[in-house]
């Protein structure tokens, strides 16, 4: 079976899998490993261990090398700049005038790529944009759209329970969330009462669903 270490790039984000190749490094250590994408910096979160095969999704990539303190702090820099970067951002879409908000932007940690994420209610023609930013900024841009799940996990924010949201603490990946699961927990049905900042139905009604059912099922109140 393969030898993996488990890679995470964002607080709450998913875990990756990358092969050691043979870098000496420690959990908790920054890593820069190789992906689709071109080279990024993550943290090592997940010890080596043998896995199956079936747990690996596509081609599996290898650790680089351990990241020095020159581009640890180099990527701080970057993620400082990202708030004037994302003024800069909207200023270009409201000169394209284009249907689309731009809610964060991210570099990678040499600054070689730059992440723009945006929502819009429909396709956006956005080349014109997107040449005039790789211009403006010397980098590669990548412009993304993303849904209102997502565009809460970036900002953050406190839900109804009064406690920071789960999807920028914890929440690794948004599962299927639907009414019935709220009318299984007896919940009231009323959108409003059941949705998070998001507007979306709150992915904590997945957290004890399976036990509400188990519970039925057994014939208890």
């Amino acid at each position: 079976m393969p030898e993996v270490v488990g890679v995470r790039f964002k607080q709450a984000g998913p875990i990756y899998f990358f092969e050691p190749g043979g870098v000496d490094f420690e959990v908790g250590d920054w890593v820069v490993v190789d992906t689709a994408h071109g080279q990024s910096m993550g943290k090592a979160i997940m010890a080596r261990r043998q896995v199956s095969p079936s747990e690996i999704q596509g081609p599996l990539k290898s650790v680089v090398r351990r990241a020095d303190a020159g581009e640890i702090s180099k990527a701080a820099e970057f993620k400082a700049s990202e708030k004037e970067t994302l003024i800069k951002c909207a200023e270009l879409v409201a000169k394209h005038d284009l249907p689309m908000k731009v809610v964060a932007a991210e570099y990678n940690f040499d600054g070689s790529r730059l992440t723009v994420y945006f929502t819009a209610e429909s396709k956006v023609d956005f080349r014109a944009l997107l040449k005039e930013m790789g211009s403006v900024f010397k980098t590669r841009v990548e412009l993304r759209q993303i849904g209102a799940r997502d565009v809460a996990k970036l900002l953050g924010g406190i839900g109804r329970c009064g406690r920071v949201l789960c999807c920028t603490t914890s929440l690794c990946r948004f599962d299927p969330i639907s009414m019935r699961m709220a009318r299984d927990q007896g919940l009231p049905l009323n959108p409003a009462m059941i949705s998070g900042v998001c507007g979306k139905l709150l992915c904590c009604l997945k957290y004890e669903h399976e036990q509400y059912l188990a519970t039925k099922s057994r014939g208890e109140s």
